[in-house]
């Protein structure tokens, strides 16, 4: 688990391979269709944020993303092959994903849950091991949780409950992570300090990331890809600059807006108006 950055992998035309792709996926609840017909291809390397309304569909295709939640029609490819016949253990092993709300059992301490990370790589002929010990100590030690490993994790505030999940995550090895609203009830200032984690998670540790979030102007400084939902539907995709646009801000989200340059990052800020409807 050395902290070296990986080159992202490339196909046959020399382009980032795909790691984890949406084939014309159709998405229900029951009778209630909330996406239908979506396409989405995240490539190796890539940190994608995904916003829209909410009820649009977000977090519904991260559960498709991450084998949560099965297509009534379409499907979804990991590394070239279709995820429902992939076994769960070979999923684990290269994707892990964090739910909106995680929920840790009562007394669970911080290094259990960690540890809880290397079970993808148990079986019965190996237990655990002096290198998963290193790992999971290496994880709390790079998240800067290694102090609150004998704290219980619901005693723990949300944004080091938050970040000791991500270390759970990273402890179990997978190189593609899907995050569903990873700073929600979180201050602004424990939003900042999830996401610089997570950031340092696709440049230092070359993790491809997928994450849904709610601020927008926190999407643009930190993902390098948007992609916009409207009504389980995909309506734009691209560079934070590419996505925010005043004209799709309206379409989207019903509002008036202006976007101008963030002053710290460059990336493009939304700055309210008011509601179109």
């Amino acid at each position: 688990m050395t902290a070296t950055l990986t080159k992202p992998q490339l196909d046959e035309a020399g382009a980032p391979r795909v790691r984890l792709a949406a084939e014309q996926v159709r998405l229900a609840y029951g009778e209630n269709v909330v996406v239908d017909g979506l396409d989405l291809a995240l490539t190796d390397g890539s940190f994608t944020a995904i916003v829209g309304p909410n009820g649009c569909g977000k977090s519904t295709l991260l559960r498709a993303l991450g084998r949560l939640l099965r297509p009534t029609s379409g499907q979804v490819v990991l590394d070239g092959k279709p995820i429902a016949r992939t076994s769960t253990r070979e999923v684990a092993k290269v994707l892990g994903m964090l739910p909106q709300t995680p929920i840790a059992p009562e007394g669970l301490t911080v290094a259990d849950l960690v540890a809880r990370g290397r079970h993808p790589h148990q079986s019965w002929l190996r237990q655990w091991s002096r290198d998963d010990e290193d790992v999971v100590a290496e994880a709390l030690s790079w998240t800067d949780m290694a102090e609150f490993a004998d704290r219980p994790v619901d005693a723990l505030s949300g944004g080091q409950r938050q970040r000791a999940w991500i270390s759970m995550a990273l402890a179990q090895g997978t190189d593609l992570l899907l995050l569903d609203e990873p700073t929600t009830y979180l201050d602004l200032s424990h939003q900042i300090d999830v996401l610089e984690l997570v950031e340092r998670l696709h440049t230092e540790r070359g993790r491809t990331v997928a994450v849904v979030l709610h601020d927008l102007n926190l999407a643009a400084r930190y993902a390098r890809r948007l992609v916009a939902m409207k009504d389980g539907v995909l309506v734009a995709s691209g560079t934070p600059a590419e996505v925010l646009t005043e004209e799709l801000l309206a379409e989207v989200f019903d509002l008036e807006a202006r976007v101008i340059p963030d002053p710290v990052s460059g990336t493009p800020m939304v700055v309210p108006v008011r509601r179109l409807r």
